[in-house]
């Protein structure tokens, strides 16, 4: 698809945050600052998002609060650190969403549900998830970008056994296209 033909101000980018904005810990959880590393070149894609998009929200399970590795307050003091970053550098995210629950919960709000793009309308009512994108690295990601009537694009190579509108290799190879 040529995203630079769609794209204008009244769209809404959502992103997942481990393994698209920072480095994914394998088998572990980002559960302090100090764990939290910029992926290569986000700073710069979230900088060129920034004149594209009219809001930029991210959406991220992140059940170790739910299994007690890390504290909701812990989550929050990552996210608080790397909005900054991103605004320091010229970027912006509007709004971090993340879902604390275990898998296990039911009727939780985890990806691939909707529920958080539903919070995000909730909170900025003139996103229409008709013109969002969703950018995540796993399958549940794009079944969440789908669930909710937004287009999606899928970042790595795995194979997937649901199709995403597009593929990239990294986030700023989808930001270099705009």
């Amino acid at each position: 698809m040529d995203w630079k033909n769609i794209i204008n101000k009244d769209w809404t980018l959502f992103l997942d945050r481990d393994g698209v904005i920072n480095v994914r810990i394998i088998d572990g959880y980002v559960t302090k600052i100090d764990e939290f590393e910029f992926l290569p070149n986000v700073i710069e894609s979230l900088k060129i998002f920034k004149n594209k998009f009219k809001h930029i929200i991210v959406v991220t399970n992140q059940q170790g609060v739910g299994k007690g590795i890390m504290k909701f307050e812990d989550v929050e003091e990552v996210h608080r650190y790397m909005i900054q970053k991103v605004a320091d550098n010229e970027g912006k995210i509007d709004k971090v969403y993340f879902c604390p629950q275990l898998k296990s919960v039911p009727d939780n709000y985890r990806k691939p549900s909707p529920k958080m793009a539903y919070f995000a309308q909730n909170d900025f009512p003139d996103i229409d998830l008709s013109k969002s994108i969703m950018i995540g690295d796993m399958y549940s990601d794009v079944e969440f970008g789908i669930n909710a009537g937004m287009k999606t694009i899928f970042i790595g190579d795995n194979e997937l056994t649901i199709s995403p509108d597009d593929r990239f290799e990294t986030l700023y190879d989808f930001a270099k296209t705009l």
